[in-house]
């Protein structure tokens, strides 16, 4: 019989983010959102219109049909019918954060209804229906180094970058009493007939590839139970969302309709039973569809029952950097 002091110790979440340090994840995506934060909002209101006036080509016909776009109508007609100096108010006001019915609103809504929203007007500035940008208008220099630094990145960077640029804005939802999350319908999970296995060179783990191919399916309630009663998941450049009750709301509401395609992956024993394992690949979103794939790694810690304890998505920094299986 094992005395106490041999009894196995579960991990801790924290000691769990530490698995396989050596990844290298997309740092120039956070810095450069909190340059984003510094600057004036005026410079922020031009950034995102001139980020989303290049991009819009690589959106997908579907995406603002993903984003289920009824839930923003109302909200973007009613800024739309508004004088121009009203219009630009009330983005001033988005981008302030400050209390109003409009910011109410945008701070209930969905990641994705947020893009979509956004898309719509950048698309209405750029056509006249909605005031724009002043065509004299001149970046700062700190915007328009910003700017260059958006560019520069990866296009599955850029999405990173400009999803958090928007979802923080209107009214801090945590001020809210009793507030509503508006997010799109759930997709009803893909037919069994229909689905599809992933394989991933060096990991034949059950639990791992049944996560990959429950998301794709967009099965979250057998995905869910996957997981831990306690385990927990870290979505890129986040805290850890820890409970099972949480980590299904994160799916529902972010990860509807994702391509998952994992490519290689390594497995090898931790402590007490435990087993951890780094799979790499890439990541589709209903927003850019196959246009654009983001560089992801998948570090996944498995108690001895093969349950995910904890499981963390992380944006890569390069290419390169899918063949990075160090520890």
């Amino acid at each position: 019989m094992p005395t106490a002091e041999h009894q196995p110790v579960a991990p801790t979440i924290d000691a769990a983010r530490n698995i396989f340090p050596q990844t290298r994840t997309a740092d120039v995506v956070p810095a450069l959102v909190a340059r984003f934060n510094q600057l004036t909002i005026e410079d922020q209101l031009a950034l995102i219109w001139f980020a989303y006036k290049e991009m819009g080509s690589q959106i997908t016909p579907a995406a603002l049909g993903a984003a289920r776009m009824q839930f923003a109508e109302p909200t973007l007609n009613s800024i739309r019918s508004l004088e121009a100096e009203d219009q630009t108010k009330v983005m001033f006001e988005l981008a302030g954060k400050t209390d109003t019915p409009i910011n109410r609103v945008y701070a209930t809504w969905s990641v994705n209804i947020k893009l979509g929203f956004w898309y719509k007007l950048g698309e209405w500035m750029d056509d006249g229906s909605v005031a724009g940008i002043p065509e004299a208008y001149q970046l700062s220099a700190n915007a328009a180094a910003v700017l260059a630094g958006i560019r520069e990145s990866e296009s599955g960077q850029q999405i990173s970058i400009l999803r958090s640029c928007v979802v923080d804005m209107g009214y801090d939802p945590a001020k809210i009493e009793n507030m509503t999350k508006v997010s799109e319908p759930l997709v009803a999970p893909t037919a069994e007939s229909e689905r599809s296995s992933v394989s991933i060179e060096g990991v034949e783990n059950a639990t791992v590839i049944n996560y990959m191919n429950l998301l794709n399916a967009n099965d979250f309630d057998n995905l869910i139970d996957l997981f831990l009663p306690d385990g927990a998941l870290q979505p890129p450049f986040q805290k850890p969302i820890i409970g099972r009750e949480k980590v299904l709301a994160f799916f529902r509401e972010d990860c509807q309709n994702l391509n998952l395609i994992p490519s290689n992956g390594v497995s090898e024993p931790a402590d007490d039973g435990f087993t951890q394992i780094k799979v790499t690949g890439k990541v589709q979103t209903p927003w850019f569809g196959a246009n654009v794939g983001m560089n992801v790694a998948w570090r996944f810690l498995l108690d001895p029952s093969g349950k995910i304890f904890f499981v963390a998505i992380d944006l890569l920094a390069s290419p390169k950097e899918l063949l990075n299986l160090a520890r």
